[in-house]
């Protein structure tokens, strides 16, 4: 097993921020990347609100600047999946899909996974008209009819990205009232007044039906009316769930997400596991912003900066 003073698990905002911060303190961290290398920033075409980044930039962007930002600090950076955790004392032992690790502090920055509608007609259509990334699969889909539903920052964001794509789009909440910024929500105003798009407020999705080509059309519900709409594909833009499963046995977690900061100690982002953090998505269940999570890292960076320290650890 390779020994590491410090392993990072993760790689979206609090994972490389963790992972920068960790490099000028000399911890030499290795940053275990997981499946999605980026996490889910990377399906974001636009970002305007990244302080000091005021012309637009994709997610794809931003997540390959920390990590070229990351790697000149000299981490090391491992594409691999981490399958399960030995939580010893003093030494951790990280179990991944092509290696094995031990340490003596580990940030957890999993982020979250996209949340779906649980319909069972859902899976059947998945990666045959159903998907969660417009910037992803909109292309496939040019010059046709298609539907988004959700009320979010993302659901409006793919709604209007879609809308320069595709014939139609109609966009599905379920409430009348969006979470979404008040300046998305005055874009997709404006978009509507051209009849691109069409909202549909408050309904949700009561089932979707198509063949083995595909998506033919939804059926929406509001007040026990029911309406069918004709669309090629479904985005789904409804939240997100934290990648926490192969935590939880050993973690303490308050609805799917790992709490942190539970003694109340000088380790603000610890667990209740000493030497294990988390940051980002992963533990974030009201903000969830991509700033918010790489603030969260490298503070996660410097806990357990301080950690290892006072155990005075020196390998």
């Amino acid at each position: 097993m390779l020994h590491k003073k410090l392993i990072i698990i993760g790689s979206g905002p609090a994972g490389y921020t963790a992972a920068i911060y960790a490099s000028r303190a000399n911890l030499k961290p290795i940053l275990i990347t997981g499946m999605q290398k980026g996490g889910q920033l990377i399906t974001t075409n636009q970002i305007e609100n990244w302080p000091g980044r005021f012309e637009k930039t994709t997610g794809l962007e931003l997540m390959h600047d920390m990590e070229q930002h990351a790697i000149k600090l000299k981490t090391i950076i491992v594409p691999d999946q981490v399958l399960k955790i030995k939580f010893s004392y003093p030494k951790l032992r990280i179990f991944c899909e092509e290696h094995q690790y031990t340490s003596y502090a580990l940030i957890i920055a999993t982020g979250s996974s996209p949340r779906y509608l649980n319909l069972p007609s859902e899976k059947k259509f998945l990666g045959k008209g159903i998907s969660t990334c417009a910037t992803c699969d909109g292309f496939f889909y040019k010059d046709k009819i298609v539907a988004v539903v959700g009320g979010g920052n993302t659901a409006i964001e793919e709604t209007l990205y879609l809308s320069n794509i595709a014939s139609k789009v109609y966009l599905i909440h379920r409430r009348n009232v969006f979470k979404a910024e008040k300046i998305l929500v005055n874009r997709l105003k404006e978009k509507i007044k051209y009849g691109k798009i069409i909202l549909y407020t408050p309904y949700t999705i009561k089932d979707i039906y198509g063949n083995t080509q595909g998506i033919s059309y939804i059926n929406i519900v509001s007040n026990n009316h029911v309406k069918s709409i004709n669309i090629s594909a479904l985005f789904v833009a409804i939240g997100s769930i934290p990648n926490t499963q192969i935590f939880e046995n050993n973690i303490k977690t308050q609805n799917g997400y790992i709490q942190t900061n539970i003694y109340n100690n000088q380790y603000h982002t610890q667990t209740n596991i000493p030497g294990v953090f988390a940051a980002g998505d992963v533990s974030d269940y009201i903000y969830k912003q991509a700033i918010t999570s790489s603030a969260s890292g490298c503070m996660a960076a410097l806990d357990a900066e301080r950690y290892l320290n006072c155990l005075n650890f020196k390998n």
